[in-house]
């Protein structure tokens, strides 16, 4: 039988597995396309997993792909409330019962490491908008021209200094950020959007007992800073601080 991956738990999150070698049902969760959804055990750990059927490929692709997509995170934030998770990517399969037991067996020492960093963790999502740091003239005056010479050469320093400003409000903002809500860890990326402003995607690792106080955090900010407009949403699995391994598997 093949299999769909939602994520890595610890077994020992779940007492029903403590005498059973085989797959056993995760009672009251269904996962994408209505299918059953499994607990395999693995030594210390539990694959939570789906039947895969052959036409569930195609769907994973297709027009029912965003839905799949959220229900594959639906299933992720739920075992995420009774253990440390490991998420795999959406779209993550495994051709039959000894492909997913290699892949897991082959990982071990990579996934334990893991389940201990992350453990008593949760990730808060934080987005930053601000105007960019300057407003006129727009970017397509800097453009490099297709005429050579000394506007072309202009418009590459142009264009070159107001990256650098851009980054430099980037690097600033992410500090303070860092130092108002101390995070475990984080990632962040930066963006310009479409209207002109600058877009700071920020992940921030935390210890669940500390969330609370993480959002009265947030609060006071978004009243503090009045030149930015922040969304906060969490707490999630820990996405973006699961150290990425190659394992064997259909789809990865």
């Amino acid at each position: 039988m093949a299999w769909y991956a939602y994520c890595i738990a610890e077994r020992n999150a779940f007492p029903e597995l403590a005498r059973h070698r085989r797959p056993m049902p995760l009672t009251g969760v269904t996962g994408l396309f209505g299918n059953q959804t499994f607990l395999f055990p693995a030594a210390d750990l539990a694959v939570v997993v789906s039947e895969h059927l052959p036409e569930d490929a195609a769907r994973l692709t297709g027009p029912e792909a965003q839905s799949a997509a959220r229900d594959h995170a639906r299933v992720i934030s739920g075992c995420f409330a009774q253990s440390t998770v490991l998420p795999f990517r959406f779209g993550t399969t495994f051709d039959d019962d000894d492909s997913l037991r290699r892949s897991v067996r082959s990982n071990q020492r990579h996934f334990m490491a893991n389940v201990e960093r992350l453990r008593g963790m949760a990730e808060m999502h934080l987005k930053v908008l601000v105007d960019d740091v300057v407003a006129t003239p727009r970017d397509a005056d800097y453009r490099p021209q297709t005429t050579a010479g000394q506007m072309y050469l202009s418009n590459l320093r142009e264009s070159a200094s107001r990256q650098r400003e851009r980054q430099s409000r980037a690097r600033a903002l992410s500090l303070q950020m860092h130092r108002m809500f101390l995070p475990v860890a984080e990632e962040i990326t930066c963006k310009r959007t479409d209207s002109g402003k600058m877009l700071l995607d920020i992940a921030h690792l935390v210890e669940k007992k500390t969330i609370e106080r993480y959002q009265n955090k947030y609060s006071t900010a978004s009243l503090q800073m009045k030149d930015c407009a922040m969304q906060l949403s969490g707490p999630w699995p820990p996405y973006h601080f699961v150290h990425r391994h190659n394992a064997t598997s259909t789809h990865a």
